[in-house]
Parts: structure tokens; sequence; C-alpha cells
């Protein structure tokens, strides 16, 4: 069975005052029905405006390239109208911050039954119904009580529990889960990534989530790509790149990860601006196994029979290398 979404070659320039900079640079994946996919990397890596680009949800003058399939529709050549058709109903998706994503002076009852109204075509009394259902399935006490409520009267697991409801109302096959849990404390992150997996065990869903956090992804997700600077890195099977990471990043991902690390340590650096992008690899100025070779070409992305791919020269094939 083909997979659900299939992502190749995805490219994205943004304007800036010195003209385009490209953001996102040849990244590819599959999600595949059912499955729950990670995209992980630092703040600044171009996680977030990857799945943006799928939505087509980037500000004006954002220029998008490769492939995005969604069961075999083309997903970034589609018109507004088309995708509008889409987005809400197949793909949804849950925004980092619900007091941004929520609409401060709509009821919860007007921002869970609009795209219903629309997408399923319901009226006020079905959609009223539905939306009090869906608030029960994420455990909101009250649903019926909490219609009529706005977004400032809930805590903040809370309000993403209501988000997470919005996105899941028209029944969509895909939800693009963007750092759901970074606002919340603790305890309430973990309530709400252990509602999300019930959610796709029960409705079957497919879902791509985005972090910074490798232990949320080692609870969440079966597949995984982790993504610098724009560029995918390094992608396969969670469990696999967990226990054996073979890009230096992964492994100073993981080493920053007081879960994970055996002797916690930072990133030296930050990300580079993608105005100052050089011909070689982008994470060199940062890597303690960087060569020269690493500052003028970029490595060839290599795999193995088991779908792992890494972007490294320390990784490459020997005929692949110049």
């Amino acid at each position: 069975m083909s997979p659900l979404l299939s992502v190749s070659g995805l490219r994205v320039r943004l304007p800036t005052a010195s003209g385009p900079v490209t953001v996102v640079d040849g990244v590819d994946y599959e999600v595949e029905r059912g499955q729950v996919f990670g995209i992980a990397g630092e703040s600044g890596s171009g996680k977030t405006i990857s799945v943006l680009a799928l939505l087509g949800l980037l500000p004006s003058g954002a220029e998008v390239g490769g492939s995005a399939r969604f069961d075999g529709k083309e997903l970034l050549t589609l018109d507004r109208r088309s995708l509008r058709e889409i987005r809400g109903k197949e793909i949804a998706m849950v925004f980092q911050d619900p007091m941004t994503s929520l609409h401060p002076m709509m009821t919860i009852e007007q921002q869970l039954t609009e795209h219903m109204r629309y997408h399923l075509g319901l009226d006020a009394k079905h959609a009223r119904a539905r939306a009090a259902g869906l608030l029960h399935e994420v455990s909101i006490p009250d649903p019926t009580g909490a219609l009529g409520a706005y977004p400032h009267q809930f805590s903040g697991g809370m309000r993403q529990r209501i988000a997470i409801a919005i996105a899941l109302a028209c029944g969509p096959r895909l939800l693009i889960a963007d750092e759901p849990t970074t606002a919340l404390d603790v305890t309430t992150q973990q309530q709400i990534l252990d509602l999300l997996r019930d959610l796709v065990e029960e409705f079957g869903l497919s879902m791509l989530f985005v972090t910074h956090d490798l232990g949320v992804v080692a609870q969440l997700c079966d597949d995984l790509c982790v993504i610098y600077a724009g560029q995918l890195v390094e992608s396969g099977r969670t469990a696999a790149i967990l226990d054996g990471p073979r890009h230096p990043y992964t492994r100073a991902l993981l080493a920053c990860h007081p879960d994970r690390a055996v002797a916690f340590t930072g990133i030296p650096g930050t990300v580079p601006s993608p105005l100052r992008a050089g011909p070689g690899c982008r994470f060199a100025p940062r890597c303690g196994d960087a060569s020269p070779v690493c500052v003028v070409r970029r490595p060839h992305l290599t795999g193995d029979h088991a779908g792992r791919k890494v972007d490294c020269v320390l990784y490459e094939l020997p005929e692949s290398v110049a």
C-alpha cells in the first residue's frame, strides 16, 4: 500500500530584504497510514516551515518546490480552493500555542463548529452535538457547558485539548502536531502525549509530530527524520536512531537530553543563518568530527537496506565520495 503522505525534495524559499532565502532544502520522508512520524531538530531548523508548506500556510512571496503527495494528490500545485477543501478536513493541524491558535473573542462552540458546518454540511444542532462529543473525547469537564466558554477561561492544558478537538472535528486522516506540548508543564505534557497516542489508535489517524524533544519522539513516533538548518541529516526507525545515532548532529541532540545523555553536554554555537549557508555540511562549524571536506562539499545522502538514511561523509558509500 502506498504511503498516505510522500514528501520528496521539498524546498522553501522565503522573501527577505536581501532577496529570497532557502530555509528548507531538499527534505524527503514518507508517512505511512496509521503511523506516527516525527520531525525533530532545534529551533530554527526549518521544521515548522516544512509542514506549513504542505498546507499552503506560508507568508506571501514564499516559493515552494519539490513534491508532497497526499494519498496520491500533489499538494504543492493545488489552487487555493482545492487546498481549502483538504485543509481542516483531510489534513488538520494542532499548533504550538493554543492561546494564539484559538480566537480569544469566539466561544469554543463557534470555533469547533464553524469548519464542521463548512466541510461536513451539518446544521447548528448536529454540529453542536458533535462538538460536545469531541470535547468529551479529549476529556474536557462538562463538555456542554464548555461550549459557551472562551479560551481564556481554560488552563493551558485544557486549551490544547480543545485545539486537538477542533483538529479532529472533520475526521482528518492526517494530523500535524507542531510542538503541541512545548508550553505545558511536565505533567500536562505527558497527559497530552497520552491523549494523542490514544486518539491515533482510536481513530486510525496518521500523525506528523514536530518537536525538538527526542524524549517525546521516543514515546510517540514510529519513524523519525532529523532536520538541521533546513536539511535532512538522518532518518529511519525511531528506535534504531535513538539507540544508535549516526549523524554527529543526532548524537549531539541526544547528548543534550537528560534522560539519554551519558555525560550531559551542549552543542556549541547556533543554527546558522540561511543567509550565510556555505557549500559544505551546515553542521560542520559545530561538529567535533568535521574534516576539511565537510566545509567545501555537502555530503551525499546514503541509505541502507533497512531504510536508514544519513547525510554525513562518515557514512558515504565509497563510490559516492568525490
